[in-house]
């Protein structure tokens, strides 16, 4: 069984429930909750026999994966939803103190379970609330997978402000514009690539939108200006699974924004960079640790696989994955610098740069492009731009990238395609 109940989810439906009881809690569909009504669906559901301290594993559509969250919570039980394409894990012998068990993305090659506790998915949600200012009869719209941390935070988040979630079900530009319109919505979570596909729509925020919290992958700095000539009150962000989401964020009253930054870590925490530039984090949201061990340090590091700089100001600046580094013709290239760069190429709706093996560069720069400039366009702009080690070597033109639910680029993917495999 779990520990203490006072910082759980369940705690903070309970206390939503006493003191805003005919507020909106959720809405999904046409199913529209109170908070007394959620609390007393999850009860019903939490009625349902478990066996104490295993996790329960749940697929199914992100209302399904909501209710489960809350009932589990009420049970003391561990949660771990689970993507509908993924086979579900071995649990028999498995007995966890952990909240939630949940995956990483997946997007550089085999996902991780992670476990997170009520204290750190709890300290999570009140920093978060903090900084974004979400309170009671504020309504957020969630159209992130439950199956990952981004959707599941944001239960947390508005079950602690007694905030409404208006949950979808994956992201449907059409749906989410529509909501928009129709729906008193303050704050939601994109990545990137839902942000241009909203904006690739015309669709303009209402002005009932404070906070649109972009995360998952890099804002790209023409995505960023088109999105703020609109209105859309951007504020990048940074996290991961194992620090229970949002963990650094600019706003829009911190002042100019650059490419890769993601502002300063959240109350509590402290963020560092070891020798090769890589982000460690410290703090209450880091979690208990990976469900196949370690993950955190003995003075209670988490060293990310992301790269990125601290400026004077404590500010922070993600400038991508270690794991990604290119070293072409002896130069060390970072794909996102390349991807940055011709991103900004007219006629370039979506860019990706990976690498395959070459006998004469080392790494050869290959960029995958989605839209209608030509290559010489693509390269012309490269040139004025790119050192010459960066240079693209090889354009491949398709007509999207791959990415997963997250809209993280599957890295592994591009790779094979480069090398004129399947996506």
């Amino acid at each position: 069984m779990l520990m203490a109940d006072n910082n759980s989810l369940a705690h903070h439906l309970r206390q939503a429930a006493n003191t805003h009881p005919n507020s909106p809690a959720l809405i999904a569909g046409a199913t529209h909750w109170s908070f007394a009504e959620l609390l007393a669906d999850a009860q019903s559901l939490a009625g349902q026999p478990g066996e104490p301290g295993a996790p329960l594993t749940k697929t199914g559509d992100s209302l399904t994966l909501a209710r489960h969250a809350y009932a589990c919570s009420l049970n003391q039980q561990p949660f771990w939803p689970l993507a509908p394409d993924k086979p579900r894990p071995e649990t028999t012998n498995l007995r966890s103190t952990a909240a939630l068990i949940i995956s990483t993305s997946g997007s550089e090659g085999q996902p991780r379970p992670v476990l997170l506790g009520n204290d750190q998915l709890d300290a999570a949600a009140a920093a978060a609330n903090a900084r974004l200012a979400l309170g009671p009869g504020d309504l957020w719209l969630n159209c992130l997978p439950l199956y990952h941390i981004g959707g599941q935070s944001i239960l947390w988040r508005c079950a602690r402000a007694a905030a409404g979630v208006l949950l979808h079900d994956g992201f449907a530009a059409e749906a989410v514009a529509d909501d928009l319109a129709r729906q008193p919505v303050t704050h939601i979570s994109l990545v990137p690539a839902m942000l241009a596909r909203l904006l690739e729509l015309g669709i303009r925020p209402p002005p009932g939108l404070r906070v649109a919290l972009i995360g998952g992958a890099a804002l790209a700095l023409p995505l960023h200006d088109k999105a703020r000539a609109a209105g859309w009150p951007l504020y990048p962000s940074y996290g991961m699974t194992e620090s229970a989401a949002l963990v650094a964020v600019h706003t829009p009253s911190d002042g100019a924004w650059h490419q890769g930054l993601v502002g300063k870590p959240l109350p509590g925490h402290e963020i560092r960079l070891d020798g090769d530039a890589r982000i460690a984090l410290r703090g209450p949201q880091v979690m208990l640790g990976y469900l196949d061990g370690g993950g955190v340090d003995a003075d209670g590091w988490l060293t990310s696989g992301d790269l990125g700089a601290i400026d004077a100001d404590g500010r922070l600046t993600v400038t991508g994955r270690a794991d990604d580094m290119l070293i072409s013709g002896g130069h060390n290239v970072h794909p996102l610098a390349v991807e940055s760069c011709l991103a900004a190429c007219p006629g370039v709706r979506d860019v990706a740069v990976t690498g395959q093996p070459d006998p004469v560069w080392g790494d050869l720069v290959v960029a995958l492009v989605v839209g209608d400039a030509t290559p010489d366009e693509v390269l012309a702009h490269a040139r004025r731009q790119l050192p010459s080690a960066a240079l693209p070597r090889k354009l491949l033109f398709v007509d999207r990238l791959p990415r997963n639910a997250t809209g993280k680029l599957e890295r592994p993917a591009l790779r094979r395609i480069a090398a004129g495999g399947p996506a």
